[in-house]
């Protein structure tokens, strides 16, 4: 639960800020021997490690993360040079091969016909190869790369791009298919972030799928808006550490696929991308039609259910949170329950949410038709910020504090409120007092 709650709060924190920071100039720009990302660059390779750090290559040196100055490659891959000697990496990406764990978040570069396997920093035994001899029918010299699991690709991929030809490599079969995409640009690094794909070429970077490579939305855009933290750049507000006084959650939900949100404000936050770091949305990008905050969430039977004042709106989780045709509806409609509801949770493998309203809790059986709630049951306490059920328990989340109980039973029976979690820095991570 305190490493849950300390990611949770993190979360927090960024989503408060209405967006990412933006600091002052990176420190490479006030050393004249180091390049500076900041004066537009066009990067060799971009990829994360397996603690979800992204790195950034150009020439002979890298950016850890997306702000701060540049520094030698060899420094944190030292046999990249010791080895090879090329001063330059052609291509990377981490690798996603759950059914291997041998693999499975390592870090592969690329450097003309040569690959390197990394974990940890550490090469490991019997590298550098030949690129053919861990990828057969890849070629040499490789522009980008980018990794695309099973679910967003027909099987566990790899993609490598050379000019306008992608390279589709099946880890499974060990086998390559090749398309032309002389629509999208020619990428000299490519990026899986969020569950999206990013060609970056020149300063811009262009958003497309990984199956046609096709291209939505107003394109290219300049990275350094986005993926570097640069003066006269940027799309977000200053950055500072709430006050753990100030802490304010109005939801907090995980759906059937495992991908977990908190909401606060107009902004929301994906818990479960810590690799690909945490970061803050606006609402309306996932969910266009709740345009005024949450007030709860809950997941069931592959849809996000979220509560608005006296509406629902029910999504659709497998069809990218599509909004079910006649939604929203009134609460009544939907839960048979009236008034402003504070908190909702339901628990894993279960069917029955759970609704607080005020001083009061009530729940929903939600296999039946129509639904029907239970008689109101009194709480120890009033107006709940969020909840969330897990197999560790229920939290109770009510501005700086939290309250844990055992068990939805536990819970209605209880007449005492238990002793309650104070939010503080070293559990949350906020700014204590």
């Amino acid at each position: 639960m305190e490493l849950l709650t300390k990611t949770l709060f993190l979360c927090l924190a960024l989503a408060l800020t209405n967006g990412g920071p933006l600091p002052s100039h990176d420190a490479a720009a006030d050393d004249a021997a180091l390049p500076d990302r900041c004066s537009g660059i066009e990067f060799d390779a971009i990829t994360p490690d397996e603690k979800g750090t992204t790195f950034f290559f150009k020439g002979s040196h890298l950016w850890k993360g997306y702000h701060g100055a540049a520094q030698v490659a060899n420094e944190s891959f030292t046999e990249l040079d010791d080895i090879h000697h090329i001063g330059h990496v052609d291509a990377a990406f981490r690798m996603h091969n759950a059914e291997n764990l041998g693999d499975h978040d390592h870090i592969y570069f690329f450097l003309d016909d040569k690959v390197f396997s990394y974990y940890n920093h550490t090469l490991e035994g019997g590298y550098p190869k030949e690129i053919q001899e861990d990828f057969p029918g890849v070629p040499s010299h490789l522009d980008a790369a980018v990794e695309c699991p099973k679910g967003e690709c027909m099987a566990d991929s790899v993609l490598f791009f050379k000019g306008h030809d992608v390279h589709v490599y099946d880890i499974s079969t060990k086998t390559v298919k090749t398309k032309t995409w002389s629509h999208l640009p020619v990428c000299t690094s490519a990026l899986r972030w969020l569950e999206h794909y990013y060609c970056f070429h020149g300063t811009n970077f262009t958003r497309f799928t990984p199956v046609s490579g096709e291209v939505s939305g107003d394109y290219p855009k300049d990275a350094r808006h986005y993926f570097m933290k640069c003066p006269n750049f940027g799309h977000g507000g200053d950055y500072k550490v709430p006050k753990c006084s100030e802490v304010k959650i109005n939801a907090i939900s995980t759906d059937d696929e495992g991908k977990s949100y908190l909401f606060s404000g107009s902004m929301y936050v994906r818990l479960d991308t810590r690799e690909s770091g945490l970061h803050a949305f606006p609402i309306t990008r996932s969910w266009k039609e709740v345009t005024h905050g949450v007030d709860a969430a809950f997941a069931y039977d592959d849809k996000m259910y979220m509560i608005k004042d006296d509406h629902v709106y029910i999504y659709k989780t497998a069809a990218q949170y599509t909004l079910i045709e006649g939604y929203p509806k009134t609460l009544k409609e939907e839960l048979s329950i009236e008034g402003q509801v504070d908190a909702t949770f339901v628990c894993p493998n279960t069917h029955t949410v759970y609704v607080f309203q005020g001083r009061n809790m009530r729940s929903v059986d939600l296999t039946t038709t129509p639904r029907a709630a239970t008689e109101a049951l009194p709480l120890p306490f009033s107006d709940i910020d969020a909840a969330l059920c897990n197999d560790e328990g229920i939290y109770l989340f009510k501005g700086s504090q939290y309250y844990l109980y055992e068990s939805p039973m536990i819970l209605a029976m209880s007449r005492m409120a238990p002793q309650p979690h104070p939010v503080t820095h070293a559990l949350l991570g906020c700014r204590d007092e």
